[in-house]
């Protein structure tokens, strides 16, 4: 069967309506996330360095690949249009299943390719050390693969959050934005200036969810996007305050030049966020608003908007391998002698066209292998004939607990990988100790009780 035909069908049944701007941005920014990581990669017969740490100077370059807040902008647009439709089909008095319902939704199309990843993965690592493996590069590629779940996560945090974060949105606008910013700001007067322990993790949620209540702002049509000249004005003074904010932040302030973590650094603006990466979002964000016109027309065009779609179909499971793909052509080459030349330098960029496409070639049949899962199943939309959730049966409640449990389970096992699983290895998640199966097992029971509160509204 031509495989270009399911693609054709949906892309030329996109409603006139659809924003297909913000499914460009989804796709570019994944792709840009992973082009980062193939590109910052120093691998060495002795382990994975970080190509930022050995050239310094490249540092700048992490303004333009770290591109998350563009992703977590569009995820803020996405969720508030799903749940305003969820709430508009909801049956009366059936608020309770709506957030439920979203929920499951929402994090059917992020766990199930996870979870297929996490298993794969997991049977691989514990096959590996049961038959002795387990040092060198494939050590390394076992604590590494996990640790862009870290996403994951946070992007969990951001789907059970939307609900009430777009009641304050509704109510406030503007304001509801200025607060959390304002509480990552405080959040880091206090961690640096008053040396409080502990409270730069608050930054986990303030700064990344101040950057996804943009994307309710989005929604309402609210950064000033549009044709003429006026409605640019406020994009373009959210990129420029927002250069201008991190420029002297760095400058003058704690805060590295990287707006992603290296290796060995007291302050790192990623983990935990910090005011300057929530700055270097709002001129990401602003910068590609400035470029929505132009891109609208290019979307317009059949062929362009055919190989959005067909990328926006594979993107979560192309971001979830493409570590493996990476590790697994540095372990090839290592396997079959293929020289390693010294990160950064003449031979190594030399290289560095070959070992991209292959890398490509490698993740496109892992896409393949798993894409199945990246599909989605039955709509959760409470069904309009249902009866209203009766008094005390709180699916809401049981759905939250579900998405905290996944959400703990998803970052745990980004920090503490599947080396050392036979010996019980450990890493701290704040202040908590977890292991894999710990974080595994978490993760799976928090699916289920969503999955479970997600469907009894239509049981009933």
């Amino acid at each position: 069967m031509d495989m270009g035909s399911p693609v054709r069908v949906l892309a030329e049944a996109t409603p006139a309506t659809r924003d297909r701007y913000v499914d460009l941005l989804r796709v570019a920014s994944l792709a840009a996330v992973v082009l980062g990581h193939w590109l910052m990669a120093a691998v060495t017969p002795d382990g994975v360095g970080n190509l930022l740490a050995v050239v310094p100077a490249l540092q700048p370059l992490t303004w333009l690949l770290q591109v998350m807040p563009v992703f977590f902008f569009v995820g803020g647009f996405a969720h508030a249009l799903s749940y305003r439709s969820l709430l508009r089909k909801r049956p009366e008095g059936s608020t309770d299943s709506v957030y439920a319902a979203f929920l499951r939704a929402r994090l059917q199309r992020l766990l199930r390719p996870t979870m297929v990843f996490v298993l794969v993965w997991g049977a691989a690592a514990l096959l590996i050390q049961l038959l002795g493996g387990g040092g060198g590069l494939t050590g390394v590629t076992l604590r590494l693969v996990t640790q862009p779940l870290w996403f994951i996560g946070i992007y969990l945090a951001m789907v059970a959050f939307t609900p009430p974060l777009l009641r304050l949105h509704e109510r406030y606008g503007w304001g509801a934005f200025a607060g959390l910013a304002g509480a990552a700001a405080a959040v880091d007067v206090l961690r640096f200036a008053a040396g409080v322990p502990y409270v730069e993790f608050l930054n986990f949620a303030f700064v990344w969810l101040a950057v996804h209540q943009l994307g309710f702002l989005r929604a309402d049509g609210r950064l000033g996007v549009g044709p003429a000249l006026p409605a640019l004005r406020r994009p373009a003074l959210l990129a420029g305050g927002g250069l201008v904010g991190a420029v002297a932040l760095v400058a003058f302030g704690p805060y590295p030049l990287s707006m992603v973590g290296m290796p060995g650094e007291k302050v790192s603006n990623m983990a935990p966020p910090t005011l300057a990466l929530l700055c270097h979002g709002l001129w990401l964000v602003g910068a590609v608003e400035l470029l929505r016109a132009p891109a609208a027309r290019l979307l317009a065009r059949p062929r362009a908007w055919r190989t959005v779609v067909a990328a926006n179909g594979v993107a979560m499971t192309a971001f979830l391998w493409h570590l493996t793909a990476m590790l697994g052509v540095y372990g090839a080459m290592l396997a079959l002698d293929v020289p390693l030349p010294e990160p950064a330098t003449a031979a190594w960029w030399a290289q560095t066209p070959l070992r991209l496409a292959v890398a490509a070639a490698l993740t496109a049949v892992l896409v393949a292998a798993f894409r199945t899962f990246e599909r989605p199943t039955a709509p959760a939309t409470p069904p309009a004939t249902a009866t209203a959730t009766a008094p005390g049966t709180g699916s809401a409640p049981l759905a939250a607990l579900g998405a905290t449990l996944c959400l703990l389970g998803v970052l745990g096992l980004s920090m503490v990988g599947f080396a050392g699983l036979l010996e019980g290895r450990t890493a701290l998640l704040i202040a908590i100790p977890v292991t894999a199966p710990a974080a595994v097992a978490t993760t799976l029971c928090g699916w289920l009780l969503v999955e479970r509160a997600g469907r009894a509204r239509g049981a009933r």
